[in-house]
């Protein structure tokens, strides 16, 4: 089969390997829609997970079941099925943990293009099939189930991680497409009044529409400037990172009120730390709180949040800005997830 690979930091191309192998409890899969990850962009231009040699790239897709393990039960050739980016070993002590995501090891749930092939390729191998798949329902496009795998779990969980409560004032920073997913969830678990910082009109209409209530230009002046005038000094209870480099935390930590709560889902590809300011954290003693998560993977997780597209409660097809038609523009689509053109919010390829 042929794949779209990391070759070593700062290259990637087409090459060949056999098909995956698959045990008894696992699936071979092959793609029906992909969408690259601006996760890959760090992997690939950063390194910021170190160098991988000829690793397929990708963790979004969904696909078509090809074969199955002896003890699958609940999946066969044909089905449709979304493949969340995180597909973890559910026979591991970190799931009794109650964090599966890092089963077998820290962010070792994540295994598509971290340390195995990705789904950039004709085939790819899932994991613990029964858990790790979820049947996709035919009224759901391949455009907006693909944002599910990653985008919009990660940006739920950004909101999970924040423990907004009714009436929450939240910022999120960064609104490509998790922190928009991140103001959709704030609003579906009860927000007030949503910050969103951003500059891209595409992305600030979007984020509209997900129910922002404010927009924060970063081109306009310091954020945490505006956040502060905006709340007569008061700052906000929660704050979701979605995106920005490591001056991004102290940010978090200068607007966030005490007793208040930061939420990281932004994956830091570059820098050896991250800074906490001292006199804005109280000495060490305010009160706020500062949590980072990997999005939960796993077939439950998939199939409540197809609930939530199904039953009208969020649409993640507003974040395709971009589709593609035939395996060959992975390529095309993965640069431009590194050049962010004004008008990209997230790129889709559909095998045809």
């Amino acid at each position: 089969m042929k794949g779209f690979a990391m070759l070593g930091i700062n290259k990637v191309g087409w090459i060949e390997k056999d098909k995956p192998n698959y045990g008894p409890y696992d699936a071979l899969v092959r793609p029906l829609a992909i969408s690259p990850c601006t996760s890959d962009i760090h992997t690939v231009f950063e390194g910021a997970i170190g160098d991988r040699n000829d690793m397929i790239l990708g963790h979004e897709a969904v696909g078509e079941v090809v074969e199955v393990g002896s003890e699958v039960k609940d999946f066969k050739p044909g089905d449709r099925v979304v493949v969340p980016a995180i597909t973890p070993d559910w026979r591991s002590i970190e799931v009794q943990k109650g964090f599966h995501q890092h089963s077998n090891g820290m962010l070792a749930g994540w295994k598509f293009s971290n340390f195995k092939d990705g789904v950039f390729g004709e085939f790819f191998h899932v994991n613990d099939a029964d858990m790790n798949l979820a049947h996709l329902p035919e009224d759901i496009s391949l455009e907006s189930a693909v944002m599910l795998c990653d985008m919009m779990t990660t940006g739920f969980h950004g909101a999970e991680l924040a423990d907004i409560e009714m009436g929450s004032s939240v910022v999120v920073i960064g609104i490509g497409p998790v922190g928009l997913m991140a103001v959709a969830g704030s609003q579906l678990r009860g927000a007030g009044r949503i910050m969103a910082v951003g500059s891209r009109p595409v992305c600030v209409q979007v984020a509209k529409e997900y129910g922002a209530t404010d927009i924060i230009n970063y081109k306009d002046g310091d954020i945490v400037d505006q956040v502060m005038k905006l709340t007569n000094g008061q700052g906000v209870d929660r704050v979701i990172m979605a995106g920005g480099g490591v001056e991004t935390l102290a940010q978090a930590v200068k607007m966030v009120k005490p007793g208040g709560v930061i939420s990281n889902v932004n994956y830091h590809g570059s820098g050896e730390n991250l800074p906490i300011p001292r006199a804005e954290w109280g000495c060490g003693m305010a009160h706020k709180t500062i949590r980072g998560g990997l999005c939960p993977g796993g077939r439950v997780r998939m199939e409540m949040l197809i609930d939530l597209i199904r039953y009208n409660r969020v649409d993640p097809g507003k974040l395709v800005t971009h589709v593609f038609h035939g395996f060959d523009n992975v390529e095309k689509a993965l640069m431009l997830m590194k050049d962010k053109p004004k008008d990209l919010i997230k790129p889709v390829v559909i095998i045809d």
